[in-house]
C-alpha cells in the first residue's frame, strides 16, 4: 500500500500533465476545424453567390445543397454575368466530391467571371475557359458544364457533357444538344444550339444531383414529371423549393450528390423570332 501511494505521488503529476497536453491539443484541433469550416462557408459565399434577382431582363434564382457533411461546399458550381453580349450563365459539376473538388470549382468560376465579358460567343468562351482550367485539373479530372446566353426570344446553349437544361412553358422538355461536347478538361469541341423562349417560359439548369437521385428501390427521380408540378409555382424561389422538396421526398437520406439549381425566367419575350437556326418550341 505504501509503495502504491508513492507510485501515485510520483506518477500522478506526469499523468495530469499528459492529460492537459492532450486536452490542449484537442481544443486546438477543434479551433482549427472550426476555422476551416468557416473558411469553407466564406468560400461558398464568394464562389456560389445566392441569387434571386432580375439580371438584364431575366429573373435568376438559385439554390445549392451539399450532400457531404465535411463542408458546406462541394464540386457543383454556377455563376451569372451580365455582359455586352447578354446575360450569360454557367452551371457545372467537377468530377469528385467534397473539399478536393473545391479548387477546380473555384478555378472554373474564376475563369468564367474573367472571360465571359470579352468572348464574342459561347463556343469561344468555352474554349478559353477550358484552356484556363487545364492547369488546375489532374490527369483524370474534368468538369461537366452547360453555358447559356440569353437574347430576346431565345437562349443559346453550349453543353459540355452536362445534363440538358429543362424548358418549362406550354410543355416541359429537355433541351438536348444535337452533338454534346466533351467536358471541360478533355478538350471539348463546343457547338452552340439555339432554342426559342416564349413569353412565360422558364429555363431550369441543374447538376446531376437531380437526375442521379434514387429511391429506396433504385427508381430514378422522374425529372420531367416532378418539374412539371414544381415549376407551376408562380414565384421562382417557391418553384425551386418545391422541386428540392420533391427530390428529398423521393431519395430521402440516400441523396449522395451535391445539387445546384438555377431557374431563369425572362421578363419579356417577343412571340415571333425570325432566325432559321432556332429550334421550335
Amino acid at each position: 500500500m505504501h509503495t502504491l501511494v508513492i507510485a501515485l505521488f510520483l506518477i500522478g503529476p506526469l499523468l495530469l500533465c499528459a492529460w492537459l497536453r492532450v486536452r490542449r491539443t484537442l481544443l486546438a484541433l477543434r479551433t482549427e476545424l472550426a476555422h476551416a469550416h468557416e473558411a469553407v462557408r466564406s468560400t461558398r459565399q464568394l464562389i456560389l453567390r445566392p441569387l434571386s434577382r432580375d439580371l438584364a431582363g431575366t429573373h435568376v434564382c438559385t439554390r445549392y445543397h451539399c450532400a457531404g457533411s465535411e463542408s458546406d461546399i462541394g464540386g457543383d458550381l454556377y455563376d451569372a454575368a451580365v455582359t455586352p453580349f447578354g446575360l450569360r450563365i454557367v452551371v457545372g459539376d467537377v468530377r469528385g466530391h467534397g473539399l478536393e473538388a473545391v479548387r477546380p470549382a473555384t478555378a472554373a468560376i474564376a475563369a468564367f467571371r474573367e472571360l465571359a465579358y470579352t468572348a464574342p460567343d459561347l463556343p469561344t468562351l468555352v474554349g478559353h475557359v477550358d484552356k484556363r482550367l487545364a492547369p488546375e485539373l489532374g490527369a483524370e479530372d474534368f468538369v461537366t458544364a452547360v453555358f447559356a446566353e440569353f437574347a430576346p426570344g431565345e437562349v443559346r446553349l453550349v453543353n459540355c457533357g452536362h445534363p440538358p437544361p429543362l424548358r418549362a412553358g406550354q410543355r416541359v422538355e429537355l433541351l438536348e444538344p444535337g452533338a454534346p461536347a466533351t467536358p471541360l478538361g478533355l478538350h471539348p469541341d463546343p457547338r452552340q444550339y439555339r432554342f426559342r423562349l416564349q413569353p412565360g417560359d422558364r429555363l431550369l439548369l441543374y447538376t446531376d444531383g437531380l437526375t442521379d437521385a434514387r429511391s429506396a428501390d433504385g427508381t430514378p427521380f422522374p425529372l420531367v414529371a416532378e418539374a412539371t408540378q414544381a415549376l407551376r409555382e408562380p414565384l421562382p424561389d417557391d418553384a425551386l423549393a418545391s422541386l428540392y422538396d420533391r427530390v428529398v421526398a423521393h431519395a430521402g437520406a440516400r441523396r449522395a450528390d451535391d445539387l445546384a439549381l438555377v431557374l431563369c425566367q425572362p421578363a419579356e419575350v417577343p412571340a415571333r423570332i425570325m432566325t432559321q437556326d432556332v429550334r421550335p418550341a
